[in-house]
């Protein structure tokens, strides 16, 4: 088995697409847009086939605590080298995001920073 997306409900989903396919080289998908359900996304893949699904929805809002509430916590995106994490950390800063973790080896081994994307959902850089 091996996970085929994950979705995310947003609220600007042209403003998301972009985001993570400049900083993160996901290969953007045909729009897709059902009048009669007045829902919008994109599927953005990773070269490994993987796949993000930016959802959007007029009537779904963000939620009010984003940091301390049940279900996903973060997605961590792996970059291949503790280089590439330090130098997509720093354009990401240099940029305006926000850096929430610092690059910094953690206790269970893995080296990574945490930012946050343009709504505020978190994002594990890692090797």
């Amino acid at each position: 088995m091996k996970l085929a997306h994950l979705a995310i409900w947003v609220e600007d989903v042209e403003k998301m697409k972009e985001f993570y396919c400049h900083y993160f080289d996901l290969i953007p998908g045909e729009k897709y847009h059902n009048p009669n359900k007045n829902f919008t996304s994109y599927f953005l893949s990773f070269e490994s086939g993987a796949q993000i699904e930016l959802m959007q929805k007029p009537e779904i809002h963000s939620s009010q605590n984003r940091n301390y509430s049940f279900g996903f916590a973060h997605i961590a995106i792996s970059t291949g080298s503790k280089e590439k994490v330090l130098s997509l950390t720093e354009k990401l800063r240099t940029d305006g995001f926000q850096v929430t973790g610092e690059p910094r080896t953690t206790g269970d081994g893995y080296f990574e920073s945490v930012v946050l994307d343009p709504e505020g959902n978190a994002i594990e850089i890692t090797i």
